[in-house]
């Protein structure tokens, strides 16, 4: 089962965050295997993170539940909240499968928060600028609750474009990069 785990920072906690740093990684080596992506969210100046994405494959809803209260920064009080969901990951591929590779260019986490009917389960036809793409789901699977997409995009604009605007209560559009050790 696949899931998307999105830690938010809780204000003033960088300091704590550097500290931690390699608690942090290390937690994370362990599920090296059952990683789909990763990495850090930053404010707008590019360089203050406010959270870090998670997509991964573990074997049920307690696996994943154990996977993000259990990590370090969420133990220390580094985090503010957790949006933990089940996810499909439409694309079949990691992360270290994107054909752009790891680096270059602007790249964006947009969360789609869902109201009403499903939409956007299928990506754009587009698939070169996607990262990862699947949908946000109940902890049975049954229900649809969203979307979640990382990409490469010119923009925060055209990061959002990806959805379909008028069918979600809100986007959220995050900068992001690729995480793992440096």
């Amino acid at each position: 089962m696949e899931f998307f785990c999105y830690h938010r920072d809780r204000p003033g906690s960088l300091a704590l965050r550097e500290e931690l740093v390699e608690e942090h990684w290390s937690y994370m080596d362990r599920y090296a295997k059952e990683l789909i992506a990763r990495g850090p969210t930053f404010a707008d100046d590019g360089e203050t993170p406010t959270g870090s994405v998670h997509i991964v494959d573990l074997p049920d809803p307690a696996a994943a539940r154990a996977f993000a209260f259990e990590e370090p920064n969420y133990q220390a009080g580094a985090y503010r909240d957790v949006l933990l969901r089940r996810w499909r990951n439409v694309l079949g591929r990691t992360m270290w499968d994107f054909p752009g590779g790891r680096t270059g260019g602007n790249r964006y986490l947009v969360l789609g928060l869902g109201e009403g009917p499903a939409t956007d389960l299928a990506p754009p036809l587009d698939r070169d600028e996607l990262v990862a793409y699947g949908p946000l789901l109940s902890d049975d699977g049954n229900t649809w609750l969203g979307t979640a997409v990382l990409l490469r995009a010119p923009d925060p604009d055209t990061a959002r474009a990806v959805l379909t605007a008028d069918r979600y209560a809100d986007i959220e559009v995050h900068d992001w990069e690729c995480g793992g050790r440096r």
